[in-house]
């Protein structure tokens, strides 16, 4: 039933008035818009696929593009009356953007194909052990002296503000599963990418149990057995076991019943909320699992094609998913009320993270590493922030009694607002001049 037979029937009181949708204003609005919210989106959709032609040597990102596509269409009425506002929809937020990084996961696992070895992965090591943490420590610090925050709610924003971002790192990444002679830099940002998301969920859970209990010896007992080491152990655990077995279910069974004879690219899909769902299920973390099922796909998966399928699926997925979530961030930059909110000791806090902490503490956790000088500044400068971050504040506020704890959405935006337009206009002449460095 078109948007017009639905609206005459409304008007002549026809049946469909009795449809819950109809029996709001929001649900009235979005019914009358639907035609043009279609066209806008399938536009959205051909950009997605055409953009990255025409982006592929100019100092622009795709992201760049949608974020600036969302403040643009949120700024207009009737889309400017129903701009996204964190504080309206935290629910919401927080289950959408969980779905994309669990995808971008997924796609950053199927990518690696570099057995685990001491030397083959002290590059990525390194930022997990020591970048993160210490640059969650210098964001706390610099939350609480700067922005005046309380200490649970310190750590809760150095939390969310540490990882790399799974979603927006992919031009910084490995390309394509049959990328076997991946350099280190590429290797060392998707591996970091894929494993630093689960490894900040100990802090955000840490913050969350501080923001109602303190920081009691039972609280810190609580976070080191549970936090840290079982859901930890299951994450680990449940990912590699499900991603084998899925792995063999794809490759390994009889000829006539192998899941890769199907040829769908869906099966990345299926296989990511199953293994999410699962370890979540089991108390473990989800997002951790999800990246070392990937990484057990693509082991299992040896030289076979169907590997670049799966891969392609999901990455193309997660594009999409990007797109439409970059656009309502957009929209909830100009259009919630953020901008508003923003003074000058959150746009120092924001230039401070991108452009001191993240560099020097990437730099100085790869002390020692026989890498060039140009390598190791384009690993530690390509801290990018973005979708995980948002996330992670909005399950922390969600399960969590931060008591002014929204009063980081404007500081936390900001940082991935400047981050998607720093990282974005640097990273393709930064890569490209990597590319050129390799081959000479």
């Amino acid at each position: 039933m078109t948007a017009a037979s639905l609206l005459i029937l409304a008007a002549t009181g026809g049946t469909a008035t009795s449809d819950p949708v109809m029996q709001n204003e929001v649900g009235r609005d979005m019914i009358s818009l639907h035609i043009p919210l279609l066209l806008g989106l399938g536009f959205l959709i051909l950009m997605v696929a055409w953009l990255p032609l025409i982006l592929r040597r100019l100092p622009l990102s795709l992201p760049i593009i949608c974020l600036g596509l969302g403040m643009v269409i949120f700024s207009w009425p009737p889309f400017s009356d129903y701009s996204p506002h964190p504080t309206e929809t935290p629910v919401i937020i927080e289950k959408a953007t969980e779905l994309i990084v669990i995808i971008s996961l997924m796609g950053a696992g199927l990518k690696i194909s570099r057995p685990f070895a001491r030397d083959g992965w002290a590059l990525p090591v390194r930022l997990l052990a020591l970048t993160m943490p210490l640059t969650i420590l210098c964001l706390a610090f610099l939350g609480g002296w700067l922005l005046g925050l309380p200490v649970a709610t310190a750590l809760l924003l150095g939390a969310c503000l540490a990882p790399t971002d799974p979603v927006l790192a992919s031009d910084v990444q490995i390309e394509r599963p049959a990328n076997t002679d991946e350099d280190e830099v590429r290797f060392a940002l998707t591996a970091e990418a894929g494993l630093n998301d689960a490894l900040a969920f100990p802090f955000v859970h840490l913050a969350i149990a501080a923001s109602i209990a303190g920081f009691g010896m039972d609280v810190w007992k609580e976070w080191v057995i549970t936090d840290v080491v079982v859901r930890g152990l299951v994450g680990v655990v449940v990912g590699m076991i499900l991603g084998t077995l899925l792995g063999k279910a794809i490759y390994k069974l009889p000829t006539g019943t192998r899941l890769s004879r199907t040829g769908d690219g869906f099966v990345a899909l299926g296989a990511t909320l199953i293994v999410y769902a699962l370890t979540e299920y089991l108390h473990g973390y989800g997002f951790l699992a999800v990246f070392l099922a990937g990484m057990s796909l693509r082991r299992e998966a040896g030289d076979h094609e169907y590997n670049v399928r799966l891969h392609d699926f999901a990455d193309e997925t997660e594009r999409l998913l990007m797109m439409i979530l970059l656009v309502c961030f957009g929209g909830m930059i100009i259009g919630g009320g953020l901008l508003q909110e923003i003074g000058w000791r959150h746009l120092l806090f924001a230039l401070l993270a991108l452009l001191v902490i993240r560099p020097m503490a990437g730099w100085l956790s790869m002390t020692g590493i026989k890498r060039s000088a140009g390598e190791r500044a384009i690993v530690s400068f390509f801290g990018i922030r973005g979708l995980g971050s948002v996330f992670y504040l909005a399950f922390a506020l969600n399960h969590g009694d931060f008591g002014a704890g929204n009063d980081l959405w404007p500081v936390v935006s900001l940082v991935i607002f400047l981050s998607i337009l720093l990282h974005g206009v640097a990273v393709t002449p930064t890569m490209r001049r990597l590319d050129r460095i390799k081959s000479d």
